[in-house]
């Protein structure tokens, strides 16, 4: 057992002490792109200041004969990028490295921290099973960092890809103060389940409840009745919220695979938001304005939150305000509202414009 005095001491001579605090800094989307995809790489510069996150893929998704590629292409890309990454960039800089099991994970690191280092923001990790493989992440980037000269720490991100990850999700969260936050890994983890589904996040018509007969006769069982389509994934992210909160830490919906359904991806994306996600996975451009406007507040939420504030005073007792109870719980979920608006309107002039146009 390690004391808990050292639980926030470097765990290499030399390396940035921990913090004690994860930065609230907005990632809504969280853009993939494929380092080793001269065409999508070309288009990484402009895509700077309009998406929160823009992460660079080299697992899934990137094939084997490309890993040095991707790993060479994300370098170059964290070095001449202006405004990608670092404690200024207005746009975040993430990777997510190969699985831990892999042949290339090692190279990964050692490639792209002594490099890109001091503009890469967080290491997304996926199929985490427990703790001991965030321990081990931990360390070797401690000892990188101090050969790099880093002088802040590079966060992690676990992704809940198996169902082990799943019943250790609270350690994963406490296992270091570097972690991040967690991403939900739908099609990994419907694999690990066995689950019967081939989709990558996401409902499934076959999830149902169905409405309740009229009588008990066979004519009205086996007659048309209303069917409602369940989320697949509820209890886990859910799940996955709680453990987050618990730590200090931050979750996110992971990839929703139908591109062109937008109104379903949309209704996903809502349902995590409401939950308490804090943003998702992109996966395509057009998945970017969908995740920006979701996960922002809208105008009416953040009025009626104002409101509430405005109302409650010193935050104790309760009042009526249109006819409905406000008091101190109601103050807290208020704030959460108030307090995410403004760190968006520090990054988003559209939404400024919005939320300071708001009268109460």
């Amino acid at each position: 057992m390690r004391s808990s005095k050292d639980f926030f001491r470097p765990l290499a001579v030399g390396a940035p002490a921990p913090l004690r605090e994860i930065p609230a800094r907005p990632s809504r989307a969280i853009h993939f792109f494929d380092p080793s995809n001269e065409k999508m790489a070309a288009k990484i510069p402009a895509m700077v200041g309009t998406v929160d996150v823009l992460l660079g893929n080299l697992e899934d998704a990137v094939k084997a004969d490309n890993k040095v590629a991707a790993r060479e292409g994300l370098v170059r890309i964290g070095q001449s990028t202006e405004g990608l990454g670092g404690a200024d960039g207005s746009t975040q800089l993430w990777t997510r490295i190969n699985a831990l099991d892999s042949p290339w994970v090692l190279d990964d690191l050692t490639t792209l921290v002594p490099a890109i280092g001091h503009r890469l923001d967080v290491i997304m990790v996926p199929k985490v099973q427990g703790a001991e493989d965030i321990h081990y992440i931990d360390r070797i980037l401690a000892q990188l960092e101090a050969k790099a000269g880093l002088d802040r720490p590079i966060l992690v991100h676990a992704i809940l890809e198996t169902a082990r990850g799943v019943a250790n999700v609270e350690e994963i969260c406490g296992a270091s103060p570097r972690m991040q936050g967690l991403s939900l890994g739908p099609a990994d983890l419907a694999a690990d389940r066995r689950m019967k589904t081939t989709r990558v996040g996401g409902g499934h018509p076959g999830y149902l409840v169905r409405q309740d007969p009229t009588d008990t006769s066979p004519e009205a069982i086996e007659g048309p009745r209303a069917t409602f389509q369940q989320d697949l994934w509820h209890y886990t992210i859910a799940r996955m919220v709680d453990a987050c909160a618990m730590h200090g830490i931050y979750p996110y919906y992971g990839p929703f695979g139908d591109i062109t359904d937008v109104v379903a991806c949309e209704d996903q994306f809502r349902n995590a938001f409401l939950l308490g996600c804090v943003g998702t996975w992109s996966l395509h451009p057009k998945q970017i304005t969908i995740a920006n406007r979701v996960f922002s507040p809208s105008v009416a939420d953040i009025k009626h939150a104002r409101r509430v504030v405005a109302a409650m005073g010193d935050g104790t007792g309760a009042v009526m305000l249109d006819g409905k109870m406000e008091d101190d719980a109601s103050l807290t979920q208020c704030l959460v509202m108030v307090e995410l608006a403004e760190r968006l309107a520090a990054i988003d002039p559209e939404l400024k414009a919005a939320y300071d146009a708001i009268e109460i």
